[in-house]
């Protein structure tokens, strides 16, 4: 999948001209990629076009002009844009309460070693991960994930770990979606 590049990016006043008709396009196209995967986990599944909202988004919210900014923006968020064959989400750990909250982070630390993609073969794909997003003691509630899935898109996502076991099934749409971003190049 091609990274987004800084000519991708419009100025500050033509997204805002523009922004209604790209969020419309995007929020579509995240709805497709979202796997809510028990009670706590949300996966959004990115692309291209996820990624130059984000930016855009970031852009618009942090009034961001200067280059070096921008350019920041571009790197942080095309780390989430990997090549054929992988997609990368965002996993979003949800919990209201914050006590709560940080206790399961605490306790989830080895959590991103039982996530899995499950392949219409029934093998499970593993996914690797930002270790900047886990500490010493606990996890951030947002994770950046990469998984390695080949041409094929998962049948399912899923969480095996004690405490935790869920599994989603893929609707037709999402593994069609997520098909198309396994291919692009």
């Amino acid at each position: 999948m091609n990274r987004v590049e800084r000519s991708d990016i419009l100025d500050y006043v033509t997204y805002g001209e523009q922004r209604e008709t790209i969020r419309d396009s995007a929020l579509r196209a995240k709805s497709v990629r979202r796997v809510l995967v028990g009670e706590h986990f949300t996966f959004l599944f990115e692309n291209r076009e996820t990624v130059l909202y984000q930016i855009q988004e970031m852009m618009r919210i942090e009034h961001i002009v200067k280059e070096d900014d921008i350019r920041h923006e571009l790197d942080t968020y095309n780390e989430l844009i990997h090549p054929a064959g992988t997609v990368g989400c965002t996993l979003m750990v949800g919990i209201d309460d914050e006590q709560l909250r940080d206790q399961k982070l605490q306790e989830w630390m080895g959590l991103n070693d039982h996530i899995y993609a499950k392949l219409p073969d029934g093998r499970l794909a593993r996914p690797t991960w930002d270790p900047r997003q886990v500490g010493d003691t606990r996890l951030s509630s947002v994770q950046y994930l990469a998984f390695a899935l080949g041409p094929e898109a998962p049948v399912a996502i899923g969480i095996e770990m004690p405490g935790i076991d869920a599994e989603t099934e893929l609707s037709e749409a999402q593994r069609q979606a997520l098909g198309d971003d396994l291919s692009a190049g």
